[in-house]
This record gives C-alpha cells, structure tokens and sequence, in this order.
C-alpha cells in the first residue's frame, strides 16, 4: 500500500503509530507482536491521532532502532527499516514479518515476553494463547493431541457410524485423526472428542466445545425470547442452528414474474457456510468460550472464539487464502461434505448474497474471537413495521369472534415455533392493536378486535 494512504489509515492489527524514539520499550514489544502475530507496518514519526510530526536526526534513529531490535529481542529479527520523507517531515518505516518463533523480549523472557496483537493493542501472550502460539509452529493442532488418559469407550461408536451412514474402521479414524496410537494403544483426539464423545465424556474433558442460541428482544441483550443450547456434540449444530434461526426469523414475500417468492430474513447459504467455518475454526483451548449464534431485531451475530490463526488476516480470507486451525474437525468436515474446497467459504458466501439480494455479511476480529454480522434483507425490513407472515399466521387460527387460550393456539401452529417465541408474537399484535388479552393466568383467552 502506497505511503500516503498508510498514513491515513487507523491503528489495526497489522499497522501502528509512533510519535518518537522516546519510549523504546513500547516499541519493541509492536515489533515483537507483528512478528508473533501476523507481521505489521509501523511508522515512526506520525501520532496516533494523525498528526505527522516527523523523526529528527533520522539517520542516527534508524541506527538506535536497530541496534535495540538487535539487543533486546529474540530471536534474531530482522524487519526491514527505510526512511522516507512526507510533506517535508522524515520518517521511520519498519516492515515486520511473521515469522516462526515465538519471539519475545530478551529482558522478560518466556513466556512473560511474549506479545501478540489484539486488535490494535499489543497484549502478552497469556498461557492459552502462547500455546496456540507454539503449536502453529509445529505439524500438530490442538485437536490432534491424543487424549492418553482415555480409550476408545470414550467415543460414541453408534454416533460415528450414523454419521458416515456405515461402520468405520479403526484405521479409518485413523486416517481422519479420531484416533491416534500412544503406546501401541489407540487413544481419542481432542477432535475425536469434540465430534464423537459421549456426552459426559465431552463435558469433563471439552466442556467448551459447544454451540449456544439466543434470540433477544430488540437491538440488545438485556432480554431473552428465545433460548437454546445445543446439547450434542458440533456435528448437531450444523442442522440444529438453522432450525434455531428459521424459527426465530422473519419470512416475507417478494412477487417476480407473477410469482411468489419466499425471502428468508437472511440468507440460508451464506448462513450454513459460516456456521460452519465457526464450528471448524474456533479456538477450542480457550477455557469459558463457546460458539455463540445470536438474533436480533435488526441483525444476527455468529461469534466463535479465537482470535485469527497467526500469519493470517481478513485481507487473506477475503482473498480466499486457507488457514486450518484444527486439522481433524477440518478433515471430517470435508469427508461429510460440509466443507467444499478450502478457502472457498468466503467466495461462496459473498455469491450467495448477491444472488438473491441481500447485503454483505461484516466479518470483525475482536480480540480473542471472530463475530460475523449479518444485516436482514431489505423486503423483510420493509415489511416489520406493517406486519409479518409469522403475525398473518397466528392471526388465520382465529375465527370470528372467537376466543383462544394460549395453549389451543401453541397446538394450532402449523409451523414451528416455540412457546416464548409465540408470547412474543403475540405481544406485538396486541400492541398492533390487531388482538387483546383478557383474563389472568390459566384463564387468559386471546381475541381478534
């Protein structure tokens, strides 16, 4: 990217700013986060909020600089440093690669020297991330690791054999990464165990391999309409999220052609796609996270925990550059065709919304995790303020004059729709003014005005 237009971006994760040379220490450890991250510019001479102010005596700070990233950081890292003069005012430009380490200060040590990028900020490593750090450096993921301490009771057998619709062999699993041989013995993964554990099995062992969904009234989460954990092991959540987002999403109704067409909230296609690079790529090593699918009036979030892999950027995403974080979810995602040719998703689901309309979905690294916002389509925003298919719905089960206590009208629906979802509905046609409410309690009975 062209120098100008460096200068007029905000801090991200692969750019940052410095005023001076006064403060060494803050600058080795940007240097030492691009590194162990996934490299970064940093320009010295330009504030944080904009303003260039410019490097005196640049020839005597580049060599300061460099004999401090020579002296103080380790391993030997060497970024490339140029000097470069904007509008009359020298500057300092160091190009930091990502390199395989971890780097870290020499004064610190490891692991307490060890910085990484979160968002615009660099952080220590921490305990978790360091080790996610060091396995990206070595040919095992975190879901390869082998789980001595157990056996292959471990793992639901039934369940594996109704996923691939036939029996598997043991050096089947194998070769997926289900299983690994320790001591002349096979063993369950990591990733065995979040696909096929048994569920007592995954609670003690994976407690966080999880996927939960929320529907909350309005544009926050200070209220529940609708709630659900899903209680198998991911593979469920490939089916079961949908079904969770179709119930708690509008439907309209588009003419084309003298025809009708059903629109979805949100795109289907692009949906089931990101679910399912949440559900492969999230950091499961990350103690109290989970996979998090949230709705709202005016958007829908999918959140898994973990930040990028290191060396990797939206920009590579967006560029459909694949980075696999776990090996063995990965694999058996594309053995069960849920994953098409790798780093395609990203295509796919920009394709999917442009084909029937709908608006890119936004992809945010926020820290430790990834969140990907969904905007509704723009025919089911219109159609909110008047009313929805689920509203027209629940107003044909009623006959003239005729009084429904809630729970006659739960066993009408011919769709499915759950009891806090269906209180919500209703509560909006009353404030509609299109029903009323009278009674208390059990004897409540809902009518047509």
């Amino acid at each position: 990217m062209e120098l100008d237009l460096l200068l007029l971006q905000n801090e991200s994760k692969i750019l940052e700013f410095k005023r001076d040379l006064s403060s060494i220490e803050p600058i080795l450890k940007t240097i030492v986060a691009f590194a162990n991250t996934a490299g970064g510019i940093l320009i010295i001479g330009r504030s944080a909020e904009g303003e260039l102010i410019g490097v005196k005596d640049v020839l005597k700070a580049e060599e300061m600089l460099a004999n401090s990233i020579a002296d103080r950081i380790r391993p030997t890292l060497l970024p490339e440093i140029e000097i470069a003069t904007v509008r009359g005012k020298d500057l300092l430009i160091l190009k930091v690669p990502h390199w395989r380490a971890p780097f870290y200060l020499k004064n610190e040590g490891i692991p307490r020297g060890v910085y990484i990028r979160l968002g615009s900020t660099s952080q220590p490593a921490g305990p978790e991330l360091l080790a996610e750090l060091q396995r990206s450096y070595t040919a095992l993921s975190y879901d390869q690791q082998p789980l001595p301490e157990l056996s292959m009771e471990a793992l639901d057998l039934d369940d594996l054999a109704a996923v691939f619709k036939s029996e598997i062999s043991k050096e089947k699993c194998q070769s997926l990464g289900i299983l690994a041989s320790v001591a002349n013995r096979l063993v369950p993964t990591i990733g065995g165990l979040i696909l096929f554990g048994k569920k007592e099995v995954r609670e003690k062992w994976v407690p966080d391999a999880r996927v939960s969904c929320a529907r909350f009234q309005g544009t926050t989460k200070a209220q529940f309409i609708d709630r659900y954990d899903i209680a198998g092991t991911i593979l469920s959540a490939v089916n079961e999220v949908p079904k969770f987002i179709a119930r708690n999403t509008r439907l309209s109704a588009m003419i084309q052609d003298f025809q009708r067409k059903d629109v979805s909230e949100y795109s289907q296609e692009a949906l089931r796609e990101v679910v399912v690079n949440a559900l492969v790529h999230a950091d499961y090593s990350i103690p109290g996270s989970s996979i998090q699918i949230a709705v709202f009036s005016d958007r829908l979030e999918i959140q898994n925990p973990g930040m990028l892999p290191f060396g990797f950027t939206l920009e590579d995403l967006k560029a459909g550059v694949s980075r696999v974080r776990n090996r063995v979810l990965a694999r058996v995602f594309h053995e069960l065709h849920f994953m098409e040719a790798w780093g395609s998703g990203y295509r796919r689901v920009i394709q999917a919304c442009e084909k029937n309309g709908y608006v890119y979905p936004n992809w945010e690294e926020l820290g430790t995790f990834v969140r990907v916002t969904f905007s509704p389509h723009a025919q089911t925003v219109l159609r909110e303020e008047i009313i929805e298919d689920r509203e027209e719905e629940i107003l044909r089960l009623f006959g003239p004059n005729e009084k429904l206590p809630f729970r006659k009208i739960f066993a009408r629906l011919p769709s499915s729709l759950s009891e806090r979802m269906l209180r919500y509905y209703l509560a909006r046609l009353k404030a509609k003014r299109l029903l009323i409410s009278k009674g208390k309690g059990p004897a409540t009975y809902w009518q047509k005005l």
